[in-house]
This record gives structure tokens, sequence and C-alpha cells, in this order.
């Protein structure tokens, strides 16, 4: 028999879903997962060195997926910039189909053991909606537009996972207060490019920004990529 490593960890993931709201994304859900499909615990445990940590990460990632697919369909050149971006993330919490696992994975990524591996993905995810609307920045821009959505992205789900609302409209009022907010800090930032006095006194600062370019951008690889089983 021979199962690529994305089906088999597609297998896993799906399997452990259904056991997230109860152990978590725990040894005990990653250990059901293996017993709810025909992926053998060694195989397994190649696939997912951590367990149950590496299928919420492939979780997260699998929400960005869909949020990425479902903006490559929409038709958003109507929208103002600021509108694309809230409805980016809209996407990607609507792309949630189970509330409860992304409060487990919350719970997990706040783990000092594992909090670098959330901020990682909610880096990821803010790079992934910058990146679907066509930035282009290649200087301390990149930076900084990732890590304002990030903390926008972050606060939005905390606030919607608590939200009872019906079909989560506080979420939305919410999330639009908060880029409201960074739409005042740029416009705070164009006042001071823009200001003779202001812009000779940042000199030195701008020109250290200045150096500081984006990431050469990798082709998108899953290590080990592909795996084939043993024959049973």
């Amino acid at each position: 028999m021979t199962t690529s490593y994305e089906t088999a960890k597609t297998q896993l993931l799906d399997a452990a879903l259904a056991h997230v709201p109860f152990d978590g994304w725990s040894e005990a859900t990653f250990q059901a997962a293996i017993r709810d499909t025909d992926v053998s615990s060694t195989v397994a445990r190649a696939i997912c060195p951590r367990g149950a940590v590496d299928l919420a990460v492939a979780f997260h990632k699998r929400g960005d997926e869909a949020m990425e697919a479902r903006l490559r369909s929409e038709d958003m050149s109507a929208l103002k910039f600021r509108e694309k971006v809230a409805a980016a993330v809209r996407f990607r919490l609507e792309a949630v189909e189970d509330k409860e696992a992304v409060r487990r994975g919350t719970t997990l990524f706040a783990l000092p053991i594992h909090a670098v591996d959330g901020a990682k993905l909610v880096w990821g995810t803010a790079d992934a909606i910058w990146t679907a609307l066509g930035d282009t920045s290649d200087d301390v821009n990149w930076y900084t537009k990732r890590a304002t959505l990030s903390g926008v992205y972050s606060s939005t789900v905390l606030y919607w996972l608590g939200d009872d609302s019906p079909d989560a409209m506080a979420t939305w009022a919410f999330l639009d207060r908060r880029i409201e907010d960074v739409m005042r800090i740029e416009k705070v930032k164009a006042r001071v490019r823009n200001s003779p006095t202001l812009s000779r006194l940042m000199a030195g600062p701008n020109w250290v920004l200045g150096q500081i370019k984006a990431p050469t951008r990798m082709p998108k690889m899953d290590f080990p990529g592909s795996w084939t089983a043993p024959r049973d």
C-alpha cells in the first residue's frame, strides 16, 4: 500500500478533530487518531514527531489555505483596501468549522514551550493575507504590516472565541474598530513623513530602517514532501 505523506497527515488530522473538544491537542487525541485511521503508529510518529502539536499546526495551516482559496475566488475589486483586509480576516475565521478546536489550540500555543509555534502561525496568517492582497513591499514595511496585522488578527480571534452574537456580528464590529485604530496610526506616520521638521529629525532612524529588506521568498515546500508506506 502506498500512502502519500499529505494523505496520511490529513487522515490523522480529520480523525483527531473528533477528539480535540474532549482531550485537547494532547497525546490522548493523537493516539485516538491513530486508532481511528489505518495509519500505523510508527508512520504517524514519523509524520508528526510531536504528535498532536504537529496536528494543531496542520489544522491552523488548513484554515490559512481555505482563506487563500476564498480570497482567490471572491471579487473584491469594489472594496477599499482596509475592507479587503477585514474581509480576509473574516474569511480566515469563517474557514473554521469547529471553534472548540481553535480554543484548544489557543490554550496549547499559550504554553511557553509552544509559544514560538503559535507566534509563527499567527505571523504566517498575516503574511498569507498580505501576500494574497498583492503586497509588494520589500523593506521594513514588509515587517511592520505583518506585525500590525498579527496583532489585529490575534485580538480578533480572542474576541471571536467568546462571541455568541448572531452571525458573529459583534466580532466583525470589533475587527472594524481594530482596523480603524491601525488606520489612525498610519495617518500619523504619513503626517510625520510629510513634515519637513520631523523628517529631518527622523533622517538617521529612517536611514537605518531603509537598510532593512524583506526576506527572500522560497518555494513552498512541506518536508519531507512525500513518503511511501511499507507494504502490508
